[in-house]
């Protein structure tokens, strides 16, 4: 299920400094494109309940500018965007997202 969780304004990010790289490391996925999603259309959220045990996480399904399917694994502090993790979306979550 799709959920409202971001607010009603300008979306803001939290990069934390130990993870700031991991992302482009791993998956090649870069900051930028990560903040890229929350702002274009559709953008598809849902519980992340298997990583929810310390603090509340979500998964979004979303695009990128250049069409990039991504998924990306977060949590909001204080309003903030958290991003823990990010890489492309694998078949399964394509079709979730292109539902």
């Amino acid at each position: 299920m799709v959920k409202r969780i971001l607010p009603d304004k300008p979306i803001s990010f939290e990069w934390d400094a130990g993870n700031i790289l991991k992302n482009w490391e791993k998956h090649k996925v870069s900051n930028d494109e990560c903040e890229q999603i929350f702002t274009n259309s559709p953008l598809r959220i849902f519980d992340d309940k298997d990583h929810s045990r310390i603090e509340k996480r979500f998964v979004a399904y979303g695009e990128t500018n250049n069409g990039r399917q991504l998924a990306i694994f977060f949590t909001i502090r204080k309003l903030l965007i958290r991003v823990i993790s990010a890489r492309d979306q694998d078949k399964k979550e394509r079709k979730i997202y292109e539902k």
